[in-house]
């Protein structure tokens, strides 16, 4: 049977999305997180309900070394048999921070490293052991495009590059803002997926690189950073209703996480590679990203830029694109 690896698979879009992996795709999964707990918990709960073998490893996408430790368990746990052959690598697991800007045990700034670089890292580590025609989706998000209405919410940080993101507000110069930075993490995501799409063409590889986006989704944790107050308005029907009539991309918890099982797993999105896929309001469509994340010299020089922050070393990187 096959088997999809899922960070933030305990939680939110990510627990939905492997309840309808388990459920509809027969898929063995792996969810990858912080909390051991909370996995288990989640765990039990998909073995119970659909039958299904649900292994869990530790790892922190703010984290280098985890993100390492825990690439390393899930190729150990392949090569013993634990876990069956990997059709799909979900990338999925994010933050929104708030207050004041805040660094990882590496140094870097929380938000890019999270959502982005820890992302970037496990994918080069775990690349290798991607079965043939298997997918690597990545969880973005309509933010990162400053032309639509989800974009204008927030801004991106356009001028930045990836080591400027990651050294935000140090020197004493003022960070980019919580919101640009949550943004602004999103478009490398995607940036990341295209120029990974291009990467496995030119060397004859069948796995696809994919891009999806949820759209605002309500009981997902992600403003669990903002003011009680803040997060009741957000998340109210009235809110939900002004969003929609601004304009913004709208997601379901239930249709985003099965929409996200959906691009991972069906046999339709087979050819998804290198596309950007969207769940909005309850339909999933393939539409356009932003101007910026088709830039192939900004894409190059993020990828760059990303092998340097993480400290890749040649032997990370078993497939060597090119």
């Amino acid at each position: 049977m096959s088997t999809a690896l899922i960070t933030g698979g305990h939680g939110g879009i990510g627990f939905e999305c492997a309840k309808q992996l388990a459920s509809c795709s027969r898929y063995n999964l792996v969810l990858a997180g912080r909390s051991m707990e909370m996995m288990e918990l989640a765990a039990q709960q998909l073995r119970t309900s659909y039958g299904v073998k649900v292994s869990t490893i530790k790892l922190d996408t703010s984290s280098l070394a985890s993100v390492r430790g825990g690439a390393a368990q899930c190729r150990a746990m392949l090569d013993n048999g634990e876990i069956d052959s990997l059709h799909a690598v979900i990338c999925n697991a994010g933050v929104r921070l708030n207050g004041s800007v805040s660094y990882t045990v590496d140094g870097y700034e929380e938000t890019f490293a999270t959502n982005y670089l820890g992302h970037f890292l496990l994918v080069e580590l775990l690349l290798d052991r991607v079965a043939g025609h298997g997918r690597i989706v990545f969880t973005a998000s309509g933010t990162h495009d400053p032309d639509t209405a989800d974009g204008k919410m927030m801004g991106i940080a356009a001028d930045h590059e990836a080591i400027a993101l990651a050294n935000t507000g140090k020197d004493g110069k003022k960070p980019v803002s919580n919101g640009k930075l949550y943004a602004t993490s999103k478009l490398c995501i995607i940036l990341h997926a295209y120029e990974l799409d291009r990467r496995l063409r030119r060397s004859g590889s069948t796995i696809a690189s994919i891009a999806y986006d949820p759209g605002a989704t309500s009981g997902t944790g992600f403003l669990r950073g903002m003011p009680k107050a803040v997060q009741w308005l957000a998340e109210s029907a009235l809110m939900r209703l002004l969003m929609k009539r601004a304009g913004v991309t709208m997601g379901s918890l239930d249709f985003s996480g099965k929409a996200l099982a959906t691009v991972a797993a069906d046999p339709a999105y087979a050819t998804g590679s290198g596309k950007y896929f969207q769940s909005n309001d309850n339909r999933l469509i393939e539409r356009r990203s932003s101007k910026l994340s088709y830039d192939e010299q900004r894409a190059l020089k993020l990828w760059n830029d990303s092998k340097r922050l993480v400290h890749l070393k040649p032997n990370e990187e078993p497939l060597q694109l090119r």
